[in-house]
């Protein structure tokens, strides 16, 4: 940019255009989300205005491609983003009875809309789930050997995790699609009943297992920033590292209810109370850190994120 040029701009406060790697003008970003009365897409739209970003909902079902079609034709966005999904209510146990719902959301409108945005040129970011893959003899408990993007799925336990295992392998050879795996979400909003840390809080019983997790507050605005980048492929989308049920609730005796006490169950005592036996894992995040430097482990975005914000204790 020539310096008149630049001293022009400045004194209107005119802002300048961004070029494109050909020198061509860019677009200004707008971005189109499914999921609009969802935990992460409702997260999405706040994230948006408080970025200043342009964003729209998406108004169609998944299911029905006309309708997306009509969704990216009115919007013309520059990205659309997926937090659209049947996870079941209360828990996946609902996907165990009502396969055909599951399929039709979570297979074939995820498929819809990623074949939509191909044929627009378009980048789909796409929360998926890392609840695909066990503990296994090549990444034992406790090892610290995670699994990696390349993995192929090795837990089918569930309905739920059958159906995302099957889209995230079809959806490989879509090379406008970034599958983020998200695990066992937490927030700062820990009145939100889908949070992992109140889910687990109002658990009668719980397990006591180390897992990767997602600490949304950190791995969101890392999400649109990927999209910025224009990133594709799959992503472990998890904090580096892994942090035990019982650790997460130690921290919440500590900083938010002192009184507050748990009791734990094994594996095979939970299995008698729930449908559908769930995942456990650690997904190695190498990939992602390496991109985003800055990401902080599991054990410390959970206090930089949650516990500290929301701390009701005296501090020591």
């Amino acid at each position: 940019m020539h310096a008149q040029a630049a001293i022009y701009l400045f004194r209107n406060k005119v802002p300048p255009i961004s070029m494109g790697s050909t020198g061509s003008p860019e677009k200004p970003l707008k971005f189109l989300i499914y999921g609009r009365t969802g935990w992460i897409g409702g997260l999405l739209g706040k994230l948006c205005e408080s970025q200043g970003i342009d964003y729209t909902y998406g108004s169609g079902r998944l299911e029905n491609r006309a309708a997306l079609e009509s969704d990216v034709a009115g919007s013309d966005p520059t990205h659309v983003f997926n937090a659209a999904g049947v996870t079941g209510r209360p828990n996946v146990d609902w996907c165990e009875s009502h396969k055909v719902e599951t399929i039709r959301t979570n297979v074939v409108g995820t498929l819809n809309l990623a074949d939509v945005c191909k044929e627009r040129g378009l980048i789909l970011i796409n929360y998926a789930t890392g609840c695909i893959f066990g503990y296994d003899s090549s990444h034992p408990l406790g090892s610290g050997v995670g699994f990696k993007e390349e993995d192929s799925p090795n837990f089918v336990g569930s309905f739920y995790s059958k159906t995302k295992a099957m889209v995230e392998e079809l959806l490989k050879n879509y090379e406008n699609v970034c599958t983020l795996r998200v695990r066992m979400p937490i927030s700062s909003d820990l009145s939100n009943p889908r949070n992992f840390i109140t889910k687990i809080t109002r658990y009668e019983m719980v397990v006591n297992i180390p897992n990767s997790m997602t600490i949304l507050d950190e791995l969101l605005p890392i999400s649109i920033e990927m999209a910025k980048r224009n990133l594709t492929g799959i992503w472990n989308f998890t904090n580096p590292g892994v942090v035990s049920h019982n650790e997460i609730l130690e921290l919440y005796r500590e900083y938010i209810d002192p009184n507050f006490t748990w009791k734990n169950f094994t594996l095979e005592e939970q299995s008698k109370v729930i449908i559908a036996p769930r995942s456990n894992n650690e997904l190695d995040a190498t990939k992602l850190k390496q991109e985003f430097p800055e990401l902080l482990s599991i054990k410390e975005s959970l206090l930089q994120y949650v516990f500290k914000p929301n701390r009701k204790t005296l501090a020591a």
